[in-house]
């Protein structure tokens, strides 16, 4: 018989749902947690294959997607958050409704928030950490880098012993973290095919961990990832053991990577696109080996990738296809610009600015997006969100004429502008913060578009 704090959470579930507040995803969480403090540690101990925790700034629900792809290859019966509720009171959701379940699922799999990751990692006792990345993000809730980095430090110091880490070698800040931990599982990009020309004016870890010099790099990838080293110090990127060897770029329509791993190679076609995606494919090599799965199984797994919502993910509307590329830092924004202008054709966007709570009341960040390499090849620009008229600032300093953007701070009215302005037969991109893409597809759903987030992936 269950006990009375997973009865009352569970009604607070279905009491959310039933009057439309959302899915549900957070507050059983909540209330469980408030009924009964230890009930994560509790409920991720009975996970026969134990937990893995995916965190960082940019990438880690895309890369838990497709992580649980190859866990189900395998066959084992899985927990997750799928639905993106990644702070503590998400993973207690997903454990508490699991924990009805017959017959029991056997590993556990949990995105999660950057700055939650200590005190999720305190209580479940992953057998996997996967640490992706750390950027630039929601500076008014996170702070700087090092702020989230001496967290990062401290968990990873107090993780079992026999809890692997598996880290990013190409990012200075996570591998500073993880370098000194025995049998850390380091992977990263390989091939100069997908490398940038220089460092990007808005990288953020530019220097040492050790001694604080500026460091070199032989090649970047993605703001500050890269082959990097320290002429100072001589600290260097460590040689990684999951390696993405072969990156072919196709635009906004996918990726074909070749991955090594100690276990074999991974070759896929990913339909997700991107630099970004070929590090999420590769993390998830990663974590997937960490956790003794077959490369047959990751690469089936990654060759069947589904986009997460909004990340990625095409939709068809008024007869038109559209992409949705969520793009909330400056990072994330920049690789999205270039992922967007790999393809050939003409450039049609609707780009959607909010500062909300989730996405960071602080949006002086868009001044350091390069919307710039745009300019030559947008065709048609519509600008909205709550924060629009700033957009329209940072395009007009770019030198694009007032002329050449429409500013529509009503999103559901600037959607129907940016379609009817696509010719048919050409895409639409969208680029939104992440409450703008959460209205926009609240929109899209209510037309039939799309399905509600929370049940995304729920009868895969």
């Amino acid at each position: 018989m269950p006990s009375p704090s997973l009865v009352i959470a569970r009604a607070a579930g279905r009491l959310s749902r039933g009057l439309g507040r959302g899915g549900g995803t957070s507050l059983p969480g909540k209330v469980l947690l408030r009924l009964r403090p230890g009930a994560v540690g509790d409920l991720a101990a009975a996970l026969k294959h134990g937990t893995a925790l995916v965190s960082a700034t940019n990438g880690k629900t895309t890369t838990s997607r497709m992580i649980a792809g190859a866990v189900q290859e395998v066959g084992w019966r899985l927990v997750s958050n799928r639905a993106g509720a990644n702070l503590l009171s998400g993973v207690a959701t997903a454990l508490l409704d699991d924990a009805r379940r017959r017959p029991a699922s056997e590993i556990g799999l949990f995105e999660v928030d950057e700055a939650a990751l200590p005190a999720v990692a305190a209580d479940v006792r992953p057998r996997v950490v996967l640490l992706m990345n750390l950027f630039r993000d929601q500076l008014d809730r996170h702070g700087e880098i090092e702020a989230l980095a001496a967290r990062w430090a401290d968990m990873i110091a107090a993780l079992p012993a026999e809890t692997v880490v598996v880290a990013n070698a190409d990012d200075p800040a996570v591998c500073a973290l993880a370098r000194e931990r025995e049998g850390t599982l380091f992977f990263g990009l390989e091939d100069p095919r997908a490398s940038l020309a220089a460092l990007p004016h808005a990288a953020d870890s530019k220097r040492c961990r050790r001694c604080a010099a500026a460091l070199t790099y032989d090649r970047v990838f993605l703001g500050h990832l890269g082959h990097w080293r320290c002429p100072a110090c001589g600290d260097a990127r460590p040689e990684p053991q999951v390696s993405a060897i072969s990156v072919g770029l196709d635009g906004i329509r996918g990726v074909d990577l070749e991955i090594t791993t100690p276990s074999g190679p991974v070759r896929a076609r990913i339909g997700l696109p991107g630099v970004t995606n070929a590090y999420n494919a590769t993390a998830a090599a990663a974590c997937a080996v960490a956790l003794g799965i077959s490369p047959s199984c990751v690469a089936r797994a990654l060759t069947g990738a589904r986009a997460a919502f909004g990340r990625g993910e095409w939709v068809t509307l008024g007869g038109r296809e559209v992409i949705l590329l969520l793009a909330k830092n400056p990072t994330g924004a920049n690789e999205t610009i270039r992922t967007v202008l790999l393809d050939p054709g003409p450039v049609h966007l609707l780009v959607a600015l909010n500062d909300r709570t989730a996405d960071g009341h602080d949006v002086s960040w868009i001044w350091d997006v390069d919307v710039e390499p745009l300019l030559p090849r947008l065709t048609t620009l519509t600008l909205t969100g709550d924060r629009a008229h700033e957009l329209a600032l940072r395009f007009r300093y770019a030198g694009l004429a007032r002329a050449r953007m429409r500013v529509e701070p009503d999103l559901e009215r600037a959607l129907d502008a940016a379609i009817a302005s696509t010719p048919p037969g050409e895409a639409l991109s969208v680029l939104p913060t992440y409450t703008a893409m959460l209205d926009l597809r609240a929109l899209l759903v209510r037309r039939g578009a799309a399905d509600h987030f929370w049940r995304d992936g729920a009868n895969d």
